[in-house]
């Protein structure tokens, strides 16, 4: 089409009936994944919380951090007179920033929080990643049980297994403590040190900065050189400590029968992350398989100017599930139709079709016709609308305070007082 035109990268979200819908972009699809991880979430004593569409960037610098792509390539900055602002790209750091802010460090210990909503980034669009996406996010702050990771990780897979996907994939790994990823990364650096001439230009800084992002390059070049050197992974280098809280969540999920795979080449190259780090994975959401995942960032809280605060989180992208839905075939839920339609037969009902409908809607669902048409004409608007009921009314009604009420399933009809009608419907 010609004229004006959504942004490069994003979607409308489409009411149902709209040609060509895509799952992924169905305002009803949306919601019904956040209505269901909503219960899922706050069954388990989660609160929902919610932050601007846009943070200092300072925030998201130290939440995300400066070596990261996000930070480096992908970030939409903006300018409002001397304050210098980003659209969030991502939902921990601003929950965190909430959480130090706010004072919610005297919420009974763990808090639970979760949100969803737009997030944005500035990268080339393809199937499942867009400029602007959303995300849910689930986040445990105070405390660094092995037990909180657990079932932060079994409430993800739960959030998944409700909606109908199964062919999903957990993998789990561990960066282990402060100290473990010192060395690590002095491993690495001396390891690829030797080849930094034929590393990417964003891993020639990287080796400088942070090598572990060297392992998570999407630059074929550096994937190649990974191959050849087949270096250690972060498992092989965990202290004590990090590798009991490994050995423990591990314990926990398969107590619960919840399967995953250990995958040593999971990476979290930012300071503040701590031991346990997980992604979901599903073929069917395009070139990357990633549905989301989650990690624990006990350093995180401080970075931002609280005090120490333990922390953990996951997100996925919506957009990304509902692709995996439809990748499988999961359908929808069907649509709740209409509990009554009150149709008016001429003109003068116009308006008492309305009030009826009006006081129907106490009890669910209830629409009324705009224009006055055949009782035929009504019944089939009704069915159009997938409605329990119609209550027909024209000038005749009107005098002797009746309606006719039409029950579409089971063709009963009947003409009855208008003050019983809701007691009727009931």
């Amino acid at each position: 089409m010609s004229g004006i035109t959504r942004p490069r990268g994003t979607q409308d979200l489409l009411p149902d009936g709209s040609p060509k819908l895509e799952v992924q972009f169905s305002a009803r699809g949306h919601r019904h994944l956040v209505e269901l991880a909503a219960r899922v979430l706050e069954n388990a004593g989660a609160q929902y919380i919610q932050t601007p569409m846009f943070e200092m960037v300072e925030v998201i610098k130290r939440g995300v951090g400066d070596s990261t792509d996000i930070v480096r390539k992908e970030m939409f900055t903006a300018k409002a007179q001397s304050d210098e602002f980003i659209l969030r790209p991502e939902g921990t750091a601003p929950i965190v920033r909430a959480f130090v802010q706010n004072g919610l460090k005297q919420l009974p210990s763990p808090a639970k929080l979760w949100t969803f909503g737009a997030m944005f980034r500035a990268e080339r669009p393809q199937k499942g990643r867009y400029r602007q996406f959303h995300q849910l996010d689930y986040e445990v702050l105070g405390s660094d049980d092995p037990l909180v990771d657990a079932e932060a990780i079994a409430l993800m897979m739960q959030v998944i297994d409700r909606l109908g996907v199964k062919k999903i994939e957990l993998k789990l790994g561990s960066v282990g403590d402060p100290e473990d990823r010192v060395q690590y990364n002095q491993y690495l650096r001396d390891l690829f040190t030797p080849h930094a001439e034929r590393l990417s230009e964003d891993s020639k800084d990287r080796l400088v900065l942070n090598p572990m992002r060297i392992l998570d390059s999407k630059s074929e070049g550096d994937q190649q050189i990974i191959a050849e050197l087949q270096p250690k992974m972060m498992l092989d280098h965990l202290g004590e400590g990090a590798s009991a809280h490994f050995q423990q969540v591990c314990a926990y999920l398969t107590a619960w029968g919840i399967p995953f795979t250990v995958d040593p080449s999971i990476v979290r190259g930012l300071d503040y992350y701590r031991r346990t780090a997980w992604e979901i994975h599903h073929e069917g959401v395009g070139a990357k398989s990633a549905l989301g995942g989650g990690g624990r960032y006990d350093g995180l809280a401080e970075l931002l100017g609280g005090p120490h605060t333990p922390g953990i989180g996951w997100a996925f992208g919506i957009e990304r599930l509902l692709i995996a839905m439809d990748a499988e075939g999961v359908k929808l839920p069907e649509p709740e139709g209409l509990l009554l339609y009150v149709g008016a037969l001429e003109e003068a009902a116009l308006g008492q079709a309305a009030q009826l409908a009006f006081g129907a809607r106490s009890l669910g669902k209830a629409d009324f016709s705009y224009k006055a048409k055949a009782p035929g004409k009504q019944i089939q608007d009704a069915l159009k609308k997938n409605a329990r009921f119609v209550a027909l009314i024209g000038s005749s009604e009107m005098e002797q305070g009746v309606v006719t009420l039409k029950n579409l399933s089971t063709g009963e009809q009947s003409t009855i007082p208008q003050t019983d009608l809701l007691s009727k419907l009931q």
